[in-house]
């Protein structure tokens, strides 16, 4: 079996878990926010939150970065020193960022300390999506 395939399948197959949650949980946030003053409708809010988060989204992005590195260790790491590679990195590396920026607010609406509306939510929404749409153009047209 090629081992580049092998690990290529299983990069795509997990950054595809990490994008659903990461596209997913702020839709959570969404109805959470709009909903926290029932404690009932927050604390089911709150289990599906951090079981997304911790079960499926961390493990999923650790894997995303674990297989994305084996694929360059297997393609060379002269791919590193192209702007393509850069700026793929670059995004993942926001991509990353925004990951972590989620679960501090999911840390916030834990403590009962978010703030934040629901029209908020909504917008930050689309952060993940522009990305994906960048690193996609990176990796297949390898424009740069």
């Amino acid at each position: 079996m090629n081992n580049y395939l092998l690990f290529k399948s299983l990069h795509l197959i997990v950054v595809f878990s990490w994008m659903a949650g990461l596209l997913y949980l702020p839709r959570i946030f969404v109805y959470h926010s709009e909903n926290s003053k029932d404690k009932n409708i927050s604390s089911v809010f709150k289990t599906m939150e951090r079981k997304l988060f911790f079960y499926i989204m961390t493990p999923a992005m650790i894997l995303s970065w674990i297989f994305g590195l084996i694929l360059i260790t297997l393609i060379g790491f002269e791919t590193l020193a192209e702007s393509w590679m850069k700026l793929k990195l670059l995004f993942v590396s926001l991509l990353t960022l925004y990951h972590f920026y989620l679960g501090k607010i999911l840390n916030d609406f834990s403590l009962e300390q978010c703030k934040k509306t629901s029209k908020f939510f909504r917008w930050i929404n689309e952060i993940p999506t522009i990305l994906l749409i960048l690193i996609v153009i990176m990796a297949i047209f390898k424009p740069i």
